[in-house]
Formats: C-alpha cells, structure tokens, sequence
C-alpha cells in the first residue's frame, strides 16, 4: 500500500551555527511541528539535527529552520532514512 511517509531526517548544518542558540531556536521551532527527534552540537563546530515525522512536516520544519537561522548557515548536509520511531518529544542532546 504505498510507501510510508513517515521518516527520519539526519540533518547536518555547518557555518557560524554554534553559540548564536541555534540548538535552543531549533527545539523552539520543534515545538510548532508535529515532530520528534534531537539537536546537538558536534566537535567540530557542525549541528547534527535527527528529526521524524511525516515527510511534508519534515519539509515545513526544516524550511522554518532556514527561514529563522539561515543567516548562520553555510552549509547543509541531509540523509533520508527508515524513521526509528524511538523518539517521544524533540530534545537538546550534549
């Protein structure tokens, strides 16, 4: 019957995206969608960003990210996957 849009988005934005609350913005967002999933910062300077849910609220959560921290963003890495579903809320990981 179809394919199931639900998935898993891994999600990686590089540039000037730590210490300016990027994780903090993003749970904030997180927070008017129907999403679960986490946000942290990487060693590297990069924000690794694992989010689930359907596919078009994927779409519109990670368009709302680029439209309130784009500023801050050079780069964006994205791999699609088999949602999970270990998630209950989306959380700020350290």
């Amino acid at each position: 019957m179809g394919s199931n849009p639900y998935q898993r988005r891994e999600v990686y934005y590089s540039g000037h995206v730590q210490g300016v609350g990027f994780r903090y913005t993003t749970r904030q967002i997180a927070g008017g969608f129907d999403v679960t999933g986490f946000v942290r910062n990487l060693s590297d300077g990069r924000v690794h960003l694992v989010v689930e849910a359907d596919k078009d609220e994927i779409t519109r959560f990670l368009k709302e990210i680029r439209s309130q921290l784009g500023e801050y963003i050079r780069d964006v890495q994205v791999a699609e996957l088999a949602a999970a579903g270990e998630f209950t809320g989306f959380s700020i990981r350290h």
